[in-house]
């Protein structure tokens, strides 16, 4: 595995593997890795011949009072983590290097990015779609690989790909969970203890209401009251949403059609750190039903 530093190095990087016949897989992370982003690993290696894993903690898409400056980093513990996976190269910028003096442009979503966590997180899609753009840039990949768990972001990334032509296919890969059901997440640092087990309220919460949904409830308000009644009464969760989207658009549906799909989706902060979650209802057992 090469561990790449600049812009300009990566670049030259990926304009060689081009160059070589290279079909270049891109795992884009903020690092402080988990088995997910190991699955976000093997499914590039099996699409790609060159994985490329970028780690950057993006300033962009944190907001007032967030965790920028205490978000989990470990650049040599992660290394030390993808060097036995099938990793061409590590991607690891500076910010000056992606963001130099003077830089100014933003790629902004002007739909999407106020439903569901946009609403909550004003800017932050804003600067998840730039960092992104910057990446598909640098790094010049064939396709790219992000996890369901971030089911708006990859949402939006995948309509940015296509609206501009990016030339980069996006593939989402099923949320990897713990045991007990919690969603993998760098995050989970964060939790106590008791928080841990709390936390718990939120996978529950996705699969009562897929439970209501395989048995036959497709009304919009029922599905959202069956998630918000699994969250609201758990001790040291704060709701912050639970919704029963459209994939199209993630405005509220207020019937899932039959044989189609919608995202049921969660956000909540446990003790002092926010968590999300989703499930795509009507996809399972369906080959390739998941977000797109």
């Amino acid at each position: 595995m090469k561990r790449i530093d600049s812009a300009e190095s990566m670049q030259r990087f990926a304009r060689e593997a081009r160059a070589a016949g290279r079909r270049i897989g891109l795992v884009p992370t903020m690092g402080a890795l988990h088995e997910g982003h190991v699955t976000l690993v093997r499914r590039a290696a099996e699409e790609s011949d060159a994985v490329v894993v970028s780690i950057f903690v993006n300033p962009l898409q944190f907001g007032p009072g967030e965790d920028f400056e205490r978000y989990p980093r470990d650049l040599d513990g992660d290394a030390r983590r993808l060097a036995s996976l099938p990793v061409a190269a590590l991607f690891c910028p500076e910010h000056t290097d992606l963001y130099p003096r003077g830089f100014e442009t933003a790629v902004v979503q002007d739909d999407l990015s106020t439903r569901l966590c946009g609403a909550f997180r004003p800017g932050h899609f804003r600067g998840v779609l730039t960092v992104v753009t910057k990446l598909f840039g640098i790094v010049q990949p064939n396709v790219a690989f992000f996890g369901q768990k971030d089911a708006q972001q990859v949402l939006m990334i995948h309509r940015m790909a296509r609206d501009l032509d990016l030339g980069v296919v996006v593939r989402a890969v099923e949320t990897v969970r713990e045991p007990d059901g919690l969603a993998m997440s760098s995050r989970n640092r964060y939790l106590s203890p008791d928080d841990r087990r709390r936390a718990l309220a939120l996978s529950r919460a996705l699969r009562a209401v897929e439970a209501a949904f395989d048995g036959g409830e497709h009304r919009g308000d029922v599905l959202r009251s069956t998630l918000r009644g699994e969250v609201e009464g758990e001790p040291g969760v704060r709701l912050q949403y639970a919704e029963v989207a459209s994939l199209q658009d993630l405005r509220d549906v207020e019937q899932v059609a039959a044989g189609s799909r919608a995202l049921a989706a969660i956000a909540a902060h446990v003790g002092t750190t926010r968590l999300i979650d989703n499930v795509v209802l009507g996809g399972r057992g369906r080959p390739n039903a998941g977000l797109f």
